[in-house]
């Protein structure tokens, strides 16, 4: 385990073959910390750079009280690129980590040369549904709401034949920190970028489950036909989390769009 301060929180990071060229960066979900991208790790291979990182309020990272802002998020990801010398990465984002890439891409555009933006969008949800969220969390924890979020985190097909797996990651979501929780609802509730994200220039793919029940195709897909030139793929099969999901066709998609705009 592998822990520093970054624009004054302790983030857990893991960064794998530092010095091996052009990084792909990850950010994650909320309710998640890093490990959902154990697979597609596995399968992007050993001679890549990949930078994984704990969101502030989730995983081994610091937990402050929140509100939180996606400026909070990604300057936490800004402070975490410079301190081990990542230029010109691709950022991988997943929903929640999806708006933080955007945000970092129009912020700071020396540091992200492509993006890979999944089951995410410009803007996630009304201020009415995050507050009641919120609200939820608060009076009843996590535990409260996870059958409804696990719903549309997996396909119907992946709760019925990974039960196991399924109570993982149920376990994953419930020992969130509930002030990164709320925390970061509050930045998804007033996290709207649809005016930058149209001025973004990076190459761009986006990708989504088909089955995605938290970010719908037609969502992701609006947000495609903001950015000049991006690509749109659905993840047959998969709900909001293809990660889990489809780890190697995952991995497919981003090496292969690695391989296309930034020659590694």
């Amino acid at each position: 385990m592998t822990f520093g301060r970054f624009n004054g929180q302790v983030l857990h990071f893991a960064d794998e073959n530092a010095g091996q060229g052009t990084a792909i960066v990850f950010a994650n979900s909320l309710g998640t910390d890093f490990r959902i991208w154990d697979g597609v790790v596995s399968h992007l291979g050993s001679g890549r750079r990949l930078l994984r990182h704990d969101l502030r309020g989730h995983g081994l990272s610091d937990a402050p009280p929140a509100p939180y802002t996606i400026d909070d998020h990604a300057a936490d990801l800004e402070a975490l690129l410079d301190a081990r010398g990542i230029k010109a990465a691709l950022v991988v984002g997943l929903s929640v980590g999806g708006l933080i890439a955007q945000s970092l891409a129009a912020r700071r555009p020396d540091l992200v040369r492509a993006l890979v933006l999944c089951d995410t969008a410009h803007r996630i949800g009304t201020a009415d549904s995050w507050n009641a969220r919120i609200d939820a969390v608060r009076a009843g924890g996590i535990a409260s709401i996870a059958d409804a979020i696990l719903e549309r985190w997996f396909s119907k097909g992946y709760r019925t034949t990974m039960r196991d797996d399924l109570a993982g990651y149920r376990s994953m979501l419930t020992r969130t920190p509930v002030e990164g929780y709320v925390g970061t609802c509050a930045a998804l509730r007033d996290g709207d970028l649809t005016a930058t994200t149209r001025t973004l220039t990076q190459a761009t793919l986006c990708v989504v489950g088909e089955e995605d029940g938290a970010t719908p195709p037609d969502l992701v897909r609006a947000m495609s036909a903001l950015i000049p030139g991006a690509g749109f793929e659905i993840i047959a099969g998969a709900g909001h989390l293809p990660c889990i999901e489809s780890p190697a066709l995952m991995a497919a998609r981003i090496g292969a769009f690695a391989k296309e705009n930034l020659g590694v």
